[in-house]
């Protein structure tokens, strides 16, 4: 799962666009790696923290680049 959300981010990084991409493929995923990461921590399972943590904080970069395109794209609109 790591590698598809952290290819998916790079994707629109390298290609400057959000085009084709839901707000809430990230949004869903915080929530459930918040959800997850939370989860793992009250079994005391470090592995699952690190990982889903690590899910979290790719899907916000993705999210904020996902924002920060359409920003941009309405602006250039006006």
């Amino acid at each position: 799962m790591i590698f598809t959300i952290c290819r998916q981010v790079y994707k629109q990084w390298r290609e400057g666009t959000s085009k084709g991409v839901s707000k809430w493929l990230y949004l869903g995923q915080m929530g459930t790696s918040a959800g997850f990461t939370t989860y793992s921590a009250l079994l005391g399972n470090p592995i699952f923290v690190v990982t889903n943590a690590t899910l979290f904080v790719t899907a916000l970069v993705g999210f904020g680049i996902y924002l920060h395109h359409r920003r941009r794209d309405a602006r250039a609109a006006t």
